[in-house]
């Protein structure tokens, strides 16, 4: 699969990592490069790539304020040296954030990460419907999820949170990702309340497996999960509930 790319970022020195970065992968090409976000707004409303890799505190427009303002948006990727516009990142629906300096490994990932949200998009790819009989319950406590042509299973307990990004869903466990077509608010009816709590339009989190609770952010396998002001109230409820603690 090619993916078409452009940059749009003011510092020289990020711009042009970026376009060595890109140079070095077969399957992305680049159409453009951007210092003045102003420019780039101009060129998205006539073309739309694949991939817009964007800078988030910009001279004029933020990258943040550009992609609000965009009416029909690309796989975005926020680069940026500051890990908070992460959370904002999620609200926006990014595919995900480059933290600066950039490592050429970390960037690599982020372009598998793009290139599957983009083949799930392009493939139409669904969720295989899940039997009754094979539906989770205290006796079967498990699902299955189709992860490209192969159906997989799932136990419930090794779920540590799941993310919904529009049509599809990421749910991650300790040995890996599965992703599948699906929408977070369906498959949040198949998961026990007990066991799993919405804390986000974008994420379900397994209780089990939270390690540390922040104002905003739970903490999860090393991973930050945002709160959001929508959940916070039954989040904190639930929590106190099972005498874990305030929040």
């Amino acid at each position: 699969m090619n993916l078409s790319c452009i940059i749009v970022e003011d510092e020289p020195m990020a711009r042009n990592l970026l376009e060595q970065y890109i140079a070095k992968i077969s399957s992305l090409t680049l159409l453009a490069a951007f210092s003045n976000p102003l420019k780039a707004l101009d060129f998205l409303r006539e073309t739309t790539p694949d991939i817009l890799f964007l800078d988030v505190q910009m001279p004029e427009i933020t990258g943040i304020s550009l992609l609000k303002i965009l009416k029909k948006k690309p796989l975005v990727i926020l680069t940026t040296a500051y890990s908070e516009y992460a959370i904002e990142g999620y609200e926006l629906d990014v595919t995900d954030y480059l933290l600066k300096p950039i490592t050429f490994e970390r960037f690599l990932k982020t372009v598998e990460k793009v290139t599957q949200r983009k083949g799930l998009l392009t493939s139409g790819q669904a969720l295989v419907e899940t039997p009754k009989e094979i539906q989770a319950t205290p006796q079967n406590p498990f699902i299955f999820v189709k992860d490209g042509t192969t159906l997989v299973k799932i136990k419930l307990a090794d779920i540590l949170y799941i993310e919904g990004l529009k049509d599809y869903v990421k749910i991650h466990t300790p040995k890996g990702k599965i992703t599948t077509l699906q929408r977070l608010k369906t498959l949040e009816k198949e998961l026990p309340s007990h066991q799993f709590i919405r804390v986000h339009h974008s994420f379900i989190i397994a209780v089990e497996w939270i390690e540390v609770i922040h104002r905003d952010r739970i903490e999860i396998n090393t991973d930050l999960i945002p709160i959001s002001d929508t959940y916070r109230k039954a989040f904190k409820e639930f929590i106190d509930n099972r005498h874990i603690g305030k929040i």
